[in-house]
C-alpha cells in the first residue's frame, strides 16, 4: 500500500504509529505522541510534529533514542541485524565496501567515541543532498565531533536523528525536494572553482569569480530571463512582467567568497530565485511585477578591502576612487576590470531610480546557530545589524622580562587583554549586541620582552543603533581610563562604520505568511552578520529570509552547510512571496 498525507491524516492512530514505525529508530512513541494533532497541512507540518515530539521527551527517553541507533559499520551491521533503513542507508553510504584501513578506523572511532559519550556515533550518512557522504567524508567527521563536548554532541546526534527521520519521510511519502536538490546541484558546481587548490576562494574579478558570473548568467537564461553582466560585473536576470508600465522587485545575494569560504554564503541567495523563477517559467506562469535577480559581483572585500562594491553600484552609490585600489599582487581595480572587458565608465548607468522599484528580498544562509537551536529551518530577518570596527594601537615600553618590576612597567599587551575582557564583559551586558576582537597581535615581540607595542581590532555590531552607539562610548572610555592607569599611549583609529538597517514589517509580514502557509511557525531573529540588503535599504525597503546553517551554525568556513530539504523550504516560501506578493499601499490598506 502506497503511504499517501491524506491516509496518515485519516487513519487510525495505531495505523498512523504503524505507518512510521520506521521513521524514528525503535521508537515508536515519537509517532504515538503526535497522532491527535492530525491534521498535518503538508508534509513539513508533519516533519516538524515529529521533531517536536522528540525535542519534548525526558532526557532518558532522548537518551534511549540515540542508543537505539547502530553503530556505522559495527557489529550490528556486520551481523545483519540493522533495520531496513539502517541497511540501506549505510549501504548507500558504501559502508558495506570499507577496506580494511577504512574499517579499522571505523572501529576505533566507535571504540571512542562510545567511552567518551557512552552511546553510539550518529550521522544522516545520506548527506545534506541525500545522495550519500563518502566515506572519507564520514570518517572525517566522525573524528571532528570526537571533540565535541558531552552536551553539544547530544543535541548534535538529535539533530542528525532529524535528518535520518526527514530523509526516511521522504522516502515513505515519496518526496523529492526537486527546487533543493536542484540549489545544491548548482552550488556543488560553482563551488568547485576557486582561486586557490586548497579551498573555495572566489575574490572580485579572478578567472573563478568571472567563470561563475558566466555561469549564473547561463543558468538565468535557462531559466526564462533576460540577463546581462554590469559594468562592476553583476550578474542580472530579469523576468519580466506582461505589463511593462509594472514596477519591479529585486531578489539576489554575492557570489564572491571570503578565503577559504562555504559553498552556499550569498550563493544561495542567487541560486534559490533562480530555480524560483525557472519554475515559474516551466508553467508559463508570470507575476504582475518584474522580478529582477541580482548576483552582487562583490560583497566581502577580499581582494580590494572594499566590501559592497556590487550593490553600492546598483544604489548609485559606487565610490569611484576605489578604482585605484591595489590588491596583494599589485594590480589596480581600475587594471581588473578593464581585463575582465567592463566599461567603467558605465558604472554610472547601473543605479536604481527608487521610485521604479517595490522592495529589495535577500534570502541567505543564517550563518549562526539560532534556526538550528530553534529547530527550524527557516527565519524572517527582523534587522541587520549595525557595525563599528576600529584599529588599536597600544604603547608601551619594552624592557627586560626578567629585571623590571612589576610594578614598574608599561605592557601594552596586559592592557590589550583588559581590553578584551572589558569588550567582552561590556557586550555581554545587552541582549542582540555582540564585540569581538579578532586580531591582536604583539609585534616583534620576543618571549623574553616585556611588550612595547600591541595591536588590535574593534568589531562591535548590534540590531539597535542606539545599542551599539552606547557600548562603544563606554568601551572606547574604559581604553582611555585603563591606558592612563596603566601609562599606555593609544591610538584609536575608525575604519567602519555602518548604521542597522531595520527589515520592513509589511514584507516581513508577508514573508512571515508565505512560511506559514509553508508549514513553517513564523520565527524571527536578528542578523549579525552584515549584506547586501543593508546596502539596498538606502533606496528601498528590504526584507530576508535566512536558512538554517548546519554543523553548529558554522559560516565563512569549509564546514559550512545546508539541507537540500531546507533550500527547497526556502524556495518554496519565496515562491509562495512572490505569487501572494502586495505593494506597499495595498499591503499596509490590508493590514
Amino acid at each position: 500500500m502506497t503511504i499517501t498525507l491524506d491516509y496518515l491524516n485519516n487513519c487510525s492512530a495505531s495505523a498512523f504509529a504503524g505507518a512510521l514505525q520506521g521513521i524514528y529508530e525503535h521508537s515508536p512513541w515519537i509517532a504515538e505522541r503526535i497522532a491527535s494533532r492530525r491534521p498535518f497541512a503538508n508534509p513539513v507540518q508533519l516533519k516538524l510534529a515529529l521533531q517536536a515530539s522528540m525535542a519534548a521527551a525526558t532526557l532518558d527517553e532522548q537518551l534511549a533514542l540515540i542508543r537505539a541507533h547502530p553503530e556505522l559499520a559495527g557489529k550490528a551491521a556486520i551481523a545483519g541485524k540493522l533495520t531496513a533503513e539502517s541497511t540501506s542507508e549505510q549501504a548507500r553510504a558504501g559502508l558495506n565496501n570499507c577496506s580494511e584501513e577504512e574499517f579499522a578506523r571505523l572501529q576505533e572511532l566507535n571504540a571512542d567515541y562510545h567511552r567518551k559519550f557512552g552511546f553510539p556515533f550518529i550521522l544522516a550518512v545520506k548527506g545534506p543532498d541525500g545522495r550519500g557522504l563518502s566515506r572519507h567524508a564520514i570518517i572525517e567527521t566522525f573524528a571532528r565531533r570526537l571533540g565535541n563536548p558531552p552536551d553539544h554532541e547530544r543535541s548534535e546526534s538529535l539533530r542528525q536523528i532529524n535528518r535520518i527521520a526527514e530523509l526516511r519521510l521522504n522516502d515513505l511519502l515519496g518526496i523529492a525536494p526537486q527546487l533543493g536538490n536542484q540549489v545544491m546541484s548548482w552550488s556543488e558546481i560553482i563551488g568547485a572553482w576557486s582561486d586557490d587548490a586548497d579551498n573555495l576562494t572566489c575574490a572580485y574579478m579572478t578567472e573563478a569569480h568571472r567563470k561563475t558570473a558566466g555561469q549564473l548568467a547561463q543558468w538565468m537564461r535557462e531559466a526564462g530571463m533576460q540577463v546581462h553582466i554590469d559594468a562592476v560585473g553583476n550578474v542580472v536576470g530579469r523576468y519580466a512582467s506582461d505589463d511593462p508600465a509594472a514596477k519591479t522587485l529585486l531578489t539576489g545575494s554575492h557570489y564572491d567568497t571570503v578565503r577559504n569560504g562555504g559553498k552556499y554564503d550569498g550563493r544561495e541567495g542567487i541560486l534559490v530565485p533562480i530555480a524560483v523563477v525557472g519554475h515559474l517559467h516551466e508553467r508559463g506562469e508570470k507575476l504582475p511585477f518584474h522580478l529582477e535577480v541580482i548576483g552582487f559581483a562583490e560583497e566581502e572585500g577580499v581582494r580590494f578591502k572594499s566590501t559592497f562594491l556590487g550593490s553600492s553600484a546598483v544604489i548609485g552609490e559606487f565610490d569611484q576612487a576605489l578604482l585605484d585600489r591595489i590588491d596583494a599582487d599589485g594590480v589596480s581595480m581600475r587594471a581588473a576590470l578593464e581585463a575582465a572587458g567592463h566599461d567603467r565608465g558605465a558604472i554610472g548607468a547601473i543605479a536604481r531610480k527608487p521610485a521604479d522599484l517595490l522592495g529589495f528580498v535577500e534570502v541567505h544562509i543564517e550563518q549562526g546557530p539560532v534556526l538550528l537551536l530553534q529547530n527550524l529551518p527557516v527565519g524572517i530577518v527582523t534587522s541587520i545589524a549595525g557595525s563599528s570596527r576600529y584599529l588599536v594601537e597600544l604603547t608601551g615600553t619594552a624592557g627586560h622580562a626578567g629585571t623590571t618590576p612589576m610594578t614598574m612597567r608599561r605592557d601594552a599587551a596586559a592592557a590589550a587583554a583588559e581590553i578584551v575582557l572589558y569588550v567582552e564583559r561590556r557586550c555581554g551586558q545587552t541582549p542582540g549586541l555582540v564585540g569581538t576582537v579578532g586580531q591582536l597581535e604583539v609585534p616583534n615581540g620576543s618571549v623574553n620582552v616585556i611588550p612595547g607595542r600591541c595591536r588590535l581590532s574593534l568589531d562591535i555590531r548590534a540590531p539597535e543603533d542606539g545599542a551599539r552607539e552606547l557600548a562603544v562610548a563606554d568601551i572606547l572610555a574604559a581604553i582611555d581610563a585603563l591606558c592612563a592607569r596603566r601609562r599606555i599611549e593609544c591610538a584609536v583609529e575608525q575604519v567602519m562604520q555602518a548604521p542597522a538597517a531595520p527589515c520592513a514589517p509589511w514584507l516581513m509580514h508577508q514573508l512571515s505568511a508565505a512560511a506559514e502557509r509553508q508549514g513553517v511557525p513564523a520565527f524571527t531573529l536578528p542578523s549579525g552578520a552584515g549584506h547586501d540588503a543593508m546596502t539596498l535599504a538606502r533606496i528601498t525597503d528590504v526584507a530576508m529570509l535566512f536558512t538554517r546553517c548546519g554543523n553548529g551554525g558554522i559560516s565563512h568556513n569549509p564546514l559550512e552547510t545546508m539541507t537540500a530539504d531546507d533550500a527547497e523550504i526556502s524556495a518554496q516560501v519565496l515562491l509562495d512571496f512572490l505569487r501572494h506578493f502586495k505593494p506597499r499601499q495595498v499591503s499596509l490598506t490590508q493590514e
